[in-house]
């Protein structure tokens, strides 16, 4: 069986978070992050991690939830749910993408709507009520390979063997695609906001900002 890994990041309150998350991401073999709503982010922490995962954004929690549909993906939040199912228990069925919560308030109600399921990481000291939302990812991630079987990477002394870095390198601080891509994602932001609907994670939207000034009006 072969099954793919993603990592959904929303409403993280910290950006350099991400970075942190690449790292993991790409120690566990992670398909995709993918960024939804705000495009850039603080690639501190990720020690050269951006240049091999790949980054795919949406503007809303909807079109995420649509591509990975069509990729006949299930949506786990990470949260403590009634419902939520302890993480080494695995209770997974195909590829699967991680909803992080926020870092303060966890998995909002619309975020937990696209959900399909829930796992926890079970803790057992009493000193804390929850865990850095990067180290969270860490265990689930881990987790998640355990169960689909993904091969571990060579190791070479005490460190594991990186991969060579791409050929053209560039500063990873935002989640970019073509420039066609990102004109029709703007058109279709502008017929949204004429209708009079606006998704929350457009809201004070500074990286969409810097890239209009990037790539312009037609």
């Amino acid at each position: 069986m072969s099954v793919e890994c993603y990592v959904v990041v929303h409403n993280i309150a910290k950006r350099h978070n991400v970075g942190t998350l690449a790292r993991s991401a790409t120690a566990f073999g992670v398909s995709e992050l993918i960024l939804v709503g705000r495009r850039d982010f603080n690639a501190f922490g990720s020690h050269g991690s951006t240049s091999h995962v790949s980054f795919r954004h949406f503007h809303s929690l909807s079109d995420a939830r649509q591509f990975l549909k069509d990729k006949d993906c299930d949506i786990c939040g990470v949260e403590i749910t009634d419902t939520a199912v302890a993480v080494n228990q695995h209770p997974f069925k195909k590829s699967t993408a991680f909803l992080l919560g926020n870092e303060g308030t966890g998995l909002s109600a619309k975020e937990c709507e696209i959900c399909d399921f829930f796992v926890y990481i079970p803790q057992y000291g009493c000193g804390t009520a929850s865990l850095n939302v990067t180290v969270a990812a860490s265990i689930v991630l881990h987790h998640f390979g355990v169960w689909a079987g993904f091969p571990e990477r060579t190791r070479e002394g005490s460190k594991f063997v990186v991969a060579e870095r791409p050929v053209k390198q560039v500063r990873r601080s935002f989640c970019a695609e073509t420039a066609d891509t990102i004109i029709e994602e703007r058109k279709s932001r502008r017929e949204i906001a004429s209708n009079g609907f606006f998704d929350e994670s457009e809201v004070n939207n500074s990286a969409s900002n810097l890239l209009d000034a990037l790539f312009g009006d037609d």
